[in-house]
């Protein structure tokens, strides 16, 4: 019987090996910071449920943590959801078969991974006056541009992965380290220390490979068009590398029309947010001005109204600092943020 040849492990798997080391370190950081606000969370909510009237403090309270899972939830998502809703795809295309629940499966983890930004918008909302409060339309659509951009670029990975398993790690990688170095230079200064700040760029970046999350202050139009840009093109050449390098005999022809429709698909969700933009945002309401972005600046003294603040100690100062960059923030209202939409009755 002939000997077995030792089992190759080379450059390549150390390097993937790492890279899987790297993600397992994220997502239990991810886990255990959802499960300790969490847990918090459920021991103050039970106190004020069971309290016969509670106090604006613990009010304060629930809507300092509420803002903190919301933002935790949305890296859960990234770091864990995504990867796994992509790995499922690729292991469904890979066998050429999907059993009726892992369909659903897929449709709801679409539906969860564009809610995580719905929600996480929605806490940034409710910073701002009841005025500018996300409506039901400005909702739809910001749910709609999310889908259209999100569904192409897990698409395109999935199908990337189908020719070159090892090739989309490496992808991954580069692309990743790109916007490690992106987020780096726009200078966050979103935690206390250095070493969690490294980690909160590094979960950023994960963030921003598969959808867009922004960061720093100041005009943002011309950074969405770059990122845009660069997802648009590296989305489009991870199609082309799979439809110019499949095999003839694939079986897999049912997805041309699919990855056909992916560009229209994205172009329809840059189309949404442009849309939004200019008629739903809430500085295009206060100020109307088209050229603002999301997060657009911290210059104009003349915007929207932020809640003002009664208790400072319980201000969500991370949310507070993410707040000022996702809206048009007047320079006296900067120092007068609520900590959340459960002290809107303090605020009148």
């Amino acid at each position: 019987m002939a000997a077995r040849c030792p089992p190759r492990f080379g450059p390549l798997q150390l390097l993937l090996a790492a890279a899987g080391a790297a993600a397992a370190a994220l997502d239990v950081c991810a886990d255990a910071w959802v499960a300790a606000g969490c847990l918090h969370a459920l021991k103050v909510g039970w106190k004020v449920c069971w309290a016969k009237a509670a106090s604006e403090e613990e009010q304060n309270r629930m809507a300092f943590l509420s803002h903190d899972i919301s933002m935790l939830r949305l890296f859960e998502t990234f770091l864990e959801n995504t990867p796994q809703l992509t790995l499922l795809l690729y292991v469904i295309l890979r066998t050429n078969k999907a059993e009726p629940s892992q369909g659903l499966g897929i449709c709801t983890a679409f539906l969860c991974v564009t809610w995580s930004l719905l929600d996480y918008h929605q806490s940034l909302r409710s910073f701002l006056q009841d005025k500018y409060e996300l409506s039901l339309g400005s909702s739809a659509v910001y749910f709609l541009w999310n889908l259209s951009l999100t569904c192409p670029r897990i698409l395109v990975v999935a199908l990337f992965a189908l020719l070159w398993p090892y090739g989309v790690a490496v992808h991954f990688l580069l692309v990743w380290l790109a916007m490690f170095l992106w987020v780096s230079l726009q200078g966050t200064d979103f935690m206390e220390s250095p070493g969690p700040e490294q980690l909160y760029r590094a979960i950023v970046a994960v963030i921003l490979y598969f959808s867009w999350f922004n960061v720093a202050p100041g005009r943002t139009l011309y950074r969405s068009i770059i990122y845009h840009g660069f997802i648009l093109v590296d989305s489009t050449l991870l199609a082309l590398s799979w439809l110019l390098c499949r095999s003839p005999s694939d079986e897999h022809l049912y997805l041309i029309p699919v990855v056909s429709a992916a560009l229209p698909c994205y172009l329809l969700g840059l189309l949404l947010r442009v849309s939004y933009y200019k008629w739903l945002h809430p500085s295009a309401r206060a100020q109307q001005q088209d050229s603002y972005d999301e997060v657009d600046a911290n210059r104009r003294t003349d915007g929207l109204e932020f809640r003002t603040v009664l208790e400072p100690d319980l201000v969500n100062r991370r949310m507070q600092w993410l707040a000022q960059r996702q809206f048009v923030v007047p320079v006296l209202a900067e120092q007068h943020l609520l900590n959340g939409a459960a002290a809107a009755d303090a605020a009148v």
